[in-house]
């Protein structure tokens, strides 16, 4: 008997007509084996998913959870949830945006909690992720796959062990000290984030497996399956405004439960974004959190898509959708070109606004600087007015003295 094990190596087309050549050579067809269990991966999802399942809701009716634990876990939450989306996803992998130093070892902290693998691991896979969306053969977790195999199933086997020690698409990161640092040392730091801290807390609370329990293990598999979520259910479930060329979709109740991932179509288009809810009352605390550490300096160079193409997607969408509704009908070919037309005036319009809009903004900025200069020159001024005063009194009290002594 053949045995050929079924990996990303071997196209899907390959093994098929080798499997018929088989067939009609009556040789043994092969049989394909399914990549080996990741036994560490399947042992951490089944251990805190039986104790987030079972042991947290009995300790919860027999003895209950205080007022500290549950807050605990649920700044946790937010905590390492948003060092996945703020940290290994907006600022690592897309570059959307810069971080000082204090920043970016936080989120890695966070990050490592998660327990998601390193930033460059992470970001290696996601950036793949990005480049081959969809494509079975090359996405970590093509959601065509299923949604299981999207969720969770691309993790518990080695579906791509061919590239585990590959970061050839991270050379930038390998470049980050504190990239490095938590590589080199992701184990340490994700033990001591994922019991230390619950841990210490207990301790400090009075009750270390209560805080083991709710802010350790329960907030582990919350975190998991919420960021999870945006790999299976984004792709699947949701609308796409701006692009069908892939599975991504955008959901204000995914937006919610992800910390503002949930406007997945929209990245997937315009992915060095910080922003995914681009509305101010989108619900995206990660666009807020990048945001507001950008007022006291800590973040810098927030990146930001063009409005002028968001809306071109936007409008370039409206007409495909358009265009297939009319097609059917039998005056089609009357109003096709006319929906066409009406298009194609539209981006016009569009672009002369957007440029006009463009024009005026520089206007009102050379207008800030003229008028920030003349401030600073009126204030140089004044300056100057106000010591030549001191200097004429000095002057002439020394003119007075001279004139006295002769």
């Amino acid at each position: 008997m053949l045995f050929i094990y079924r990996n990303s190596l071997l196209n899907r087309r390959l093994l098929v007509k080798l499997a018929y050549k088989c067939k009609l050579n009556k040789v043994t067809p092969f049989v394909m084996k399914k990549p080996r269990l990741i036994i560490t991966n399947v042992l951490v999802f089944v251990i805190t998913g039986l104790v987030a399942l079972f042991l947290v809701p009995y300790v919860a009716i027999t003895q209950g959870f205080d007022s500290a634990e549950i807050i605990a876990c649920i700044v946790l939450v937010y905590f390492s949830g948003m060092s996945i989306t703020a940290g290994y996803h907006r600022l690592w992998a897309h570059k959307a945006y810069e971080a000082n130093t204090f920043v970016r070892v936080v989120l890695a902290i966070g990050g490592a909690m998660t327990l998601q693998n390193s930033i460059l691991h992470w970001v290696s896979d996601h950036r793949i992720h990005h480049r081959h969306v969809d494509d079975n053969e090359r996405d970590p977790y093509s959601a065509k796959r299923g949604f299981w195999y999207s969720h969770m199933g691309w993790m518990l086997r080695e579906y791509q062990i061919h590239r585990y020690s590959d970061y050839s698409n991270c050379r930038d990161l390998q470049k980050d000290k504190v990239v490095v640092w938590q590589h080199k040392y992701y184990l340490p730091i994700m033990l001591i984030s994922n019991f230390g801290i619950p841990t210490l807390l207990g301790w400090l609370n009075g009750d270390v497996l209560g805080m083991l329990l709710l802010a350790g293990f329960f907030r582990l598999v919350v975190v998991h399956h919420v960021t999870f979520f945006i790999n299976s259910l984004a792709h699947i479930w949701g609308r796409q405004p701006y692009t069908d060329n892939n599975t991504a979709r955008d959901n204000d109740i995914l937006a919610f439960f992800t910390f503002g991932e949930g406007y997945h179509n929209y990245h997937h288009i315009f992915e060095y974004d910080y922003r995914n809810g681009i509305k101010w009352w989108q619900f995206d605390p990660t666009k807020w959190l990048i945001r507001g550490l950008s007022f006291i300096g800590w973040t810098k160079n927030l990146r930001r898509c063009p409005e002028e193409r968001i809306e071109k997607a936007k409008m370039a969408m409206q007409l495909q959708r358009a265009q297939q509704h009319l097609s059917v009908l039998p005056n089609a070919d009357e109003i096709l070109p006319r929906l066409q037309q009406e298009y194609d005036q539209i981006l016009h319009k569009m672009a002369e606004m957007y440029a006009t809009k463009k024009r005026l903004m520089e206007i009102r900025k050379h207008k800030i600087k003229r008028n920030y200069e003349k401030l600073e020159l009126d204030f140089k001024y004044r300056e100057l007015k106000y010591n030549l005063e001191l200097h004429k009194q000095k002057w002439l009290q020394l003119y007075q003295v001279k004139y006295q002594l002769a």
